[in-house]
């Protein structure tokens, strides 16, 4: 039974009994002028009936009440091209569920339902788009970065130019020697070479749309950022192991002296094989300032236990900056460092020129961004390393530690 029904069922109920309770009325009136009072029973039936019609009077203005609100709220939804929005069965249950107590005074053992008319089923897909709208956690996750060291390991320099030039020397003879008087002085002989290293660029670009970046300010930040560090990726690659062809660094790694340990120790192993690159690299007159190596090798020299079973380098219970032999250990997850070492003066022995700072850039005057209301994000940076003393750093790899003995 729909709400209009259920009205024009109460308002019939209503005329019915509006005519039973005259009625009553005329009959307890001739009572009273024949009898001169009401009789007990005649009385109770007048009462009961002016109680019934009043809460008939009170469902109707309740009625039409709850419809003109139906009515307003139903005008209210917002007209679309699309198929008619309808209030859900919840909605409409909400907003007619007060009829009930009403239909149930229109007489005794009666019963009135609002009809609904509800889909066999109802699913997700069916609710409209935006009705229910997914949760958007905080934050963009990024991915995982690893620690950039050498940068910091080196000195550093700027420069104007689009090459660095520099005079070395390669070579001292020294002849100095105690003289007699009145005899010729020894000369000594000094050879210098000539060296240029030419700025290099690191470049790369981004695309994205214009609207995006507008409406999602944080994306510009994120992107901004994971340029610039997949810049400091790239450099860190080309420090440690440019070749120096075409627009390469020349990095340290291929320019270092070979590992070549001044002399044996008895059941060497990794951290014997540290300190012998310390030794190597100080017979070269440039003593070592700390090691890189990888966190796995690390890993390996923290967990070495004496005969006890006690730690020889790590306490688990406190942290604490990692040296070794009174040199600072980087640690550094690149591959290829796994089972190598390098080791140097790292002040000393290089130097890295920045031209131009890393720096992004954004324009819509790329290729056809314009017309696409796209940009183009370019990040890049200009440098320049220069390896003064190759001979100050010494690349090599661990001791496989030889196997026990058998006892007898």
């Amino acid at each position: 039974m729909t709400p209009e029904e259920l009205l024009k069922e109460v308002m019939a109920a209503l005329d019915k009994k509006s005519g039973e309770y005259a009625k009553q009325a005329e009959q307890a009136l001739k009572e009273a002028q024949n009898a001169g009072s009401l009789s007990t029973d005649t009385k109770l039936a007048v009462d009961k009936m002016a109680t019934e019609f009043n809460a008939l009077t009170q469902a109707q203005d309740a009625l039409k009440a709850q419809l003109g609100e139906a009515e307003q709220a139903i005008a209210a939804l917002p007209t679309r091209s699309e198929p008619a929005m309808v209030l859900t069965p919840g909605q409409q249950v909400i907003a007619y569920e007060a009829l009930k107590p009403f239909a149930q005074r229109v007489g005794a053992n009666e019963r009135t339902r609002i009809s609904i008319p509800v889909r066999a089923a109802m699913t997700s897909p069916d609710l409209p788009a935006g009705v229910v709208e997914p949760q958007r956690l905080p934050g963009i996750d990024t991915l995982p970065k690893q620690r950039l060291f050498i940068r910091d390991l080196i000195s550093p320099g700027r420069t104007t130019s689009p090459a660095i030039y520099w005079v070395q020397q390669t070579g001292f003879t020294n002849k100095a020697a105690v003289v007699p008087e009145n005899t010729k002085k020894p000369e000594s002989d000094i050879a210098f070479d000539t060296k240029i290293t030419p700025v290099t660029t690191v470049a790369h670009l981004f695309k994205a749309s214009k609207q995006i970046l507008d409406d999602f300010a944080q994306l510009q930040s994120t992107v901004d950022v994971e340029l610039r560090y997949g810049l400091k990726q790239v450099e860190e690659q080309e420090i440690l192991f440019g070749d120096g062809t075409g627009a390469h660094l020349h990095g340290i790694v291929p320019q270092a002296s070979a590992y070549d340990a001044a002399f044996k120790v008895e059941h060497q192993n990794g951290i014997d094989d540290l300190r012998l690159a310390m030794l190597q690299s100080r017979l070269a007159r440039l003593p070592a300032t700390g090691f890189v190596l990888h966190m796995i090798d690390w890993a390996k020299i923290e967990l070495l236990k004496d005969a006890n079973g006690s730690y020889i380098f790590a306490n688990p219970m406190r942290l604490s900056t990692p040296t070794l032999w009174g040199l600072p250990v980087v640690e550094t997850d690149i591959a290829t460092f796994v089972g190598k070492f390098l080791t140097g003066a790292f002040r000393d022995g290089a130097q890295l020129f920045d031209r131009e700072d890393a720096n992004v850039v954004i324009s819509t005057e790329n290729n056809d961004d314009f017309e696409k209301n796209m940009v183009t994000i370019r990040c890049e940076e200009r440098l320049a390393l220069a390896t003064k003393r190759p001979e100050a750093f010494v690349y090599g790899g661990f001791t496989v530690p030889a196997p026990p003995k058998p006892q007898a």
